[in-house]
């Protein structure tokens, strides 16, 4: 594997600061395509990093909101994008992007549901099957859990290790028919499907194995651990299938 340059990694936003964009709302709705044009020109192209966060948090004209956590993501491709598998496992393994594309892919399409109310319906994604990686790498008989960290370096998850080997539970590489972009959180995310959207963590950089689930970043300040859509958090009354 090729060494890299270590990255430089943006500050932590505060959850009333995260919480208080949402406040924009409808008015957001309308104006992010044009504010989203506007700051990517004003940085240069998308492939400049935001350092203020601003166009991670911006609604976009497809139905999605980009969220971020941090006041500035790394940007990753083919050449440097590396998900390490490790834990309790009997062979920890390295893939990139190329590796992850080279595997059986499976595409699904069904409604993507954020806890703070959005819904884009009907939303298709394909990836590699986490059950396969995990089987791949041997799990121990002692696992319980899987923990998945991102290159944002501040963003965490954890699902069961029976939640993670689901069929719908995805280590994604495309959405809307196409490579999954930087804002949605690419060149590869966590897709949980029967889940609400911050279980399906973006940037993905880790996969570990663990003996209990531990709370990722949201949980730690009063999500649900087990956020199945319609039957936490009091958002829906009936569960995405």
């Amino acid at each position: 594997m090729n060494s890299e340059q270590p990255e430089k990694r943006g500050t932590p936003v505060g959850r009333r600061v995260f919480l208080g964009t949402l406040g924009l709302g409808a008015l957001g709705v309308v104006a992010a395509p044009h504010l989203q044009r506007g700051m990517e020109s004003f940085l240069g192209g998308a492939g400049e990093l935001d350092p203020t966060g601003l166009t991670d948090l911006l609604p976009n004209g497809g139905g999605f909101r980009y969220y971020s956590v941090t006041s500035s993501v790394p940007h990753k491709d083919a050449g440097n994008y590396r998900l390490a598998v490790d834990g309790l496992v009997d062979r920890p393994a390295t893939y990139t992007l190329g590796d992850l594309r080279a595997m059986p892919q499976t595409r699904m399409v069904r409604d993507i549901q954020c806890v703070t109310g959005w819904r884009v319906p009907a939303t298709p994604l394909e990836g590699v099957r986490l059950s396969e990686l995990l089987d791949a790498a041997g799990v121990h008989p002692s696992a319980r859990a899987v923990r998945f960290t991102c290159f944002d370096g501040a963003y965490t998850e954890s699902l069961t290790l029976e939640q993670a080997r689901r069929d719908d539970v995805l280590v994604a590489l495309r959405m809307q028919d196409k490579d999954i972009g930087h804002s949605h959180g690419g060149p590869v995310r966590l897709y949980v499907a029967p889940m609400y959207f911050y279980k399906s963590a973006k940037w993905l950089s880790g996969i570990t194995v663990t003996d209990e689930v531990r709370p990722g970043y949201w949980e730690e300040r009063g999500y649900d651990i087990d956020a199945w859509v319609g039957r936490s958090n009091g958002r829906d009354d009936e569960p995405t299938t």
